[in-house]
């Protein structure tokens, strides 16, 4: 997908020389050609924004959608398009977000639109945008079938791994004009990435590891989520790995899995990670319960395909390899 993004092309002007009489001549009117063109240029590149051209594009999911020329009022339909875009620095394009877009400060600021789960259909109209962005998993399908029913454009993505994280990204920036952004975006992904593949490719051991994302059932995550990815990159092993993307399971069923390190993080806030792991000291049988190796992380930085997943990969590292760091635990 690619999206016409004006002339970028440095501008070479050829010295005027005065002339004993006045006339009009092929050179003049090549060098009055391209002033015109280096006047009309200028205010699209005007700061920093890129043009974009309107026209029907192809989403993630494979919908065609009717994006507008330069869209001006754009709502987000989840925390993680949120951030996106305010890492884009496009942020003055919001109009809108859901209840939990709560990252950076400004985005607490924004009119709200339901949860993510729960859209407004009236109040999303009501604000009168000119393109939302959703996401597969989460935005009820009926709903964003509404929005376009109501002449609404929906772009929608669909981040299933890091990778498709990163292309959310770039194919975000190229909607909202912010193409350099989005690309340093995710070149500086890919460097942390790297660097931190480094730092674990030189240890001996890949401690076994169960991610925790829900209390009640105990819910982790299977092979088809970035999660496990993350845990495989930051040198730890997944021990719920396989076809479900977030299998639940009894106590009962960890002590065969004998995780070396438990990670948990919540969706619920006020979820007190004491009790939690009281929960967990009542099976000593599990070596990270005897060993003390129960970890309490920021859900946002997991739950959210985001810019900000890095920052979760590097809180891994240091969980799953502490001795990298100088630390025993």
């Amino acid at each position: 997908m690619k999206f016409s993004m004006g002339n970028k092309e440095p501008f070479h002007r050829k010295q005027f020389h005065q002339k004993p009489r006045v006339s009009i001549n092929i050179r003049n009117m090549k060098l009055f050609f391209h002033l015109m063109i280096f006047l009309i240029v200028i205010p699209l590149c005007h700061s920093g924004f890129s043009e974009v051209s309107a026209g029907i594009v192809t989403d993630p999911l494979g919908r065609k959608v009717n994006v507008p020329r330069n869209p001006r009022s754009i709502i987000s339909l989840a925390p993680s398009i949120t951030e996106i875009i305010f890492a884009l620095n496009r942020e003055n394009l919001l109009k809108g977000a859901t209840l939990h877009c709560d990252y950076p400060a400004g985005a607490k600021l924004l009119p709200r639109v339901g949860s993510y789960v729960g859209l407004d259909l009236e109040k999303i109209i009501s604000l009168k945008p000119d393109l939302c962005i959703a996401i597969k998993d989460g935005n009820p399908q009926h709903v964003i079938d509404r929005l376009a029913s109501f002449g609404i454009p929906v772009y929608a993505v669909d981040p299933r791994n890091i990778d498709s994280v990163m292309n959310t990204i770039l194919s975000i920036g190229g909607l909202l004009g912010a193409d350099k952004r989005a690309e340093f975006l995710v070149k500086n992904m890919r460097l942390r990435i790297r660097h931190l593949t480094e730092m674990v490719a030189a240890t001996p051991h890949k401690p076994r590891v169960f991610f925790q994302i829900g209390t009640a059932p105990v819910v982790s995550v299977g092979t088809r989520t970035y999660i496990h990815e993350l845990i495989l990159l930051a040198g730890g092993i997944n021990v719920t790995a396989g076809d479900t993307p977030y299998p639940s399971f009894s106590r009962e069923q960890l002590i065969a899995f004998s995780p070396e390190i438990i990670i948990i993080t919540s969706m619920e806030k006020s979820d007190a990670f004491e009790q939690v792991l009281a929960e967990w000291n009542k099976w000593p049988q599990i070596e990270a319960v005897r060993n003390k190796r129960i970890y309490v992380a920021d859900s946002d930085l997991f739950d959210r395909p985001s810019p900000r997943l890095i920052e979760g990969l590097e809180l891994l590292v240091r969980l799953i390899h502490p001795e990298l760091f100088g630390n025993n635990k």
